[in-house]
């Protein structure tokens, strides 16, 4: 997992959608174009036009994956052994595979597969995809790779079981599985295009560029073109087991100006769009063709303070830094930047994952509390405060601007006698220097490739103490271990509460705004379900209303 600092168009949430409006006319690879008159607007019905920046895509092949707007194509036109419901990111549930448990031995987990199901091109599924699929990944060594890492490979026990053969039995690999990269794939089909999953597949495999403009998935639907910086096209599969779904086309259209997908939602050129700004959200409340629908993301906006005694001194000292904890005004910031939308984690796990609610966040979590504040920077020595500087890039997240979150700050924690002298940078030099732990503090943004705490945990512990010059005590690197490698869930949601407890106490990470996107769907669309497990939203159950 890397950290990233993306701009305001991350993921499809945070792109300022709506570059241009998108009529009927507009859609002449789709097919609409040629409808006249009745059939052009039965051909409209039968199409959900999506607003999307997906300008970062730069491939559809799953085992490449490493991009914000891709998986929610790919997790239309691919089932993976299993996945998560909107809103559940803790219990998992059936897809390609019924069930699944630990082998006793605990070194492998058994998938028991769905029978007699089609991949879209008419092949049937089998085992010997599910292996071939998972043993791609690991083989072509891109990025999706170093998260089963701890994964030997995939044997096949019988024509609808398999196991997934673990290195490492201590960390995690159910909710990898689910994420788009782990997609079970048509390996019939893909050996057509060159594909192999042999150990020089590196080197051998040259189905992307087919992959690009195609797919061999057993989803809902399945892609058939992608013109970079343009626009994606699906088309309903017929062979899906599934529930039919609702919609004959999809088109994901690229857009990137908030303002004009606006007016492009209002028109009625496009049905959906992601993540309009609080201030274009108060414009549609209300109207009688528009719903909101909110959901709460796994991501957030977060500031790092180091304790690198030879960059500032006042930051070596825990009290200092928890008194930098005790100065922000954590509620003023959700409230005035972001209109209320968006919940506050007690530290780098979001509200939604195991062991992380918003009430722990009450009993454990920083709040403001300015004459503990002062009272913290007497104890340390820095009875009038102390002065660091605050780097943070020319962007905005959520529609919120590090500018405007950095004055924030600067002005709660002046009331305590601290001074943020602000330092805006360009992003590209923000990441290099803060990974490389040259920074004092940063505001920066975080999230995981898959919904998994050790994702979260181990970053923190491992890269992102190096940036901020902590070295962590050996019982905190096992807690996050065990805690990993638990099974059970109460008890692991117990001690993630107590890594929680220790992060908050070492003071260096303060997660500040964790966003409720908001999502604006034309109601006649129904059954539009997002999702904050990567993906965005669940395609294959929306239809005409």
């Amino acid at each position: 997992m890397t950290n990233r600092i993306p701009s305001i168009d991350r993921r499809g949430f945070l792109g300022g959608l709506g570059a241009a409006g998108l009529g009927a006319g507009a859609l002449g690879a789709a097919g609409l174009s040629a409808f006249p008159g009745a059939a052009l607007a039965q051909g409209r019905r039968n199409a959900l036009l999506i607003g999307l920046d997906i300008g970062d895509s730069i491939t559809f092949d799953p085992a490449r994956l490493a991009q914000y707007s891709s998986p929610m194509t790919l997790k239309a036109v691919y089932d993976t052994l299993i996945t998560m419901a909107p809103g559940d990111y803790i219990n998992l549930k059936p897809n390609l595979a019924t069930s699944w448990e630990y082998r006793a031995d605990g070194k492998a987990v058994r998938f028991k597969l769905r029978q007699g199901l089609k991949f879209a091109s008419g092949n049937p599924v089998r085992a010997e995809d599910v292996k071939w699929s998972i043993e791609r990944v690991i083989n072509l060594k891109d990025q999706p790779a170093q998260y089963i890492a701890h994964v030997q490979g995939v044997d096949i026990v019988g024509a609808d079981t398999v196991d997934v053969v673990l290195k490492d039995p201590t960390q995690p690999i159910l909710t990898i599985l689910a994420a788009p990269s782990f997609a079970i794939m048509d390996s019939k089909l893909l050996a057509t295009q060159g594909a192999t999953a042999a150990a020089d597949a590196k080197d051998a495999d040259k189905a992307t560029t087919w992959l690009n403009g195609n797919s061999a998935g057993s989803g809902p639907y399945s892609l058939t073109a992608w013109e970079r910086n343009q626009q994606i096209q699906m088309v309903r599969n017929a062979n899906y087991w599934g529930e039919k779904p609702g919609f004959e086309r999809v088109v994901i259209r690229h857009m990137s100006e908030s303002a004009a997908q606006l007016l492009a939602l209002k028109r009625g050129d496009i049905d959906v769009a992601f993540n309009l700004i609080p201030e274009q959200i108060a414009t549609i409340k209300g109207d009688p063709q528009i719903d909101l629908i909110g959901t709460a993301s796994l991501d957030y906006i977060y500031m790092a303070v180091s304790e690198n005694a030879e960059a500032n001194p006042a930051l070596n000292k825990k009290q200092n830094r928890h008194a930098i904890g005790c100065a922000m005004d954590y509620d003023g910031i959700i409230n005035s930047l972001i209109g209320g939308s968006a919940v506050r984690p007690a530290n780098f796990l979001p509200v939604g994952v195991n062991g992380a609610t918003a009430e722990t966040t009450k009993e454990i979590g920083f709040k403001q509390d300015l004459d503990r504040a002062k009272k913290l920077l007497a104890e340390a020595g820095n009875p009038d405060g102390f002065a660091f500087e605050l780097t943070y890039s020319n962007n905005a997240i959520a529609g919120v601007s590090y500018q405007n979150l950095a004055q924030k700050l600067q002005a709660d924690l002046a009331r305590v006698g601290i001074k943020a002298n602000l330092n805006p940078i360009d992003q590209v030099n923000l990441r290099t220097l803060y990974n490389q732990g040259k920074l004092q503090a940063v505001l920066t943004f975080w999230n995981p490739p898959a919904v998994e705490n050790q994702l979260w945990a181990s970053a923190t512990v491992n890269r992102v103490a190096k940036r901020v010059h902590w070295t962590p005590p050996a019982d905190m690197m096992k807690l996050v271990d065990d805690a990993s490698a638990e099974r059970d869930l109460g008890k692991a949601a117990a001690l993630w509460r107590t890594y929680q407890q220790r992060m908050v106490d070492a003071a260096h990470l303060f997660v500040l705004i964790q966003p409720v996107y908001q999502i604006a769907v034309r109601k006649t669309v129904t059954g539009f379900k997002p999702t904050a497990a990567g993906w965005m939203a669940e395609l294959g159950g929306a239809k005409p209303a």
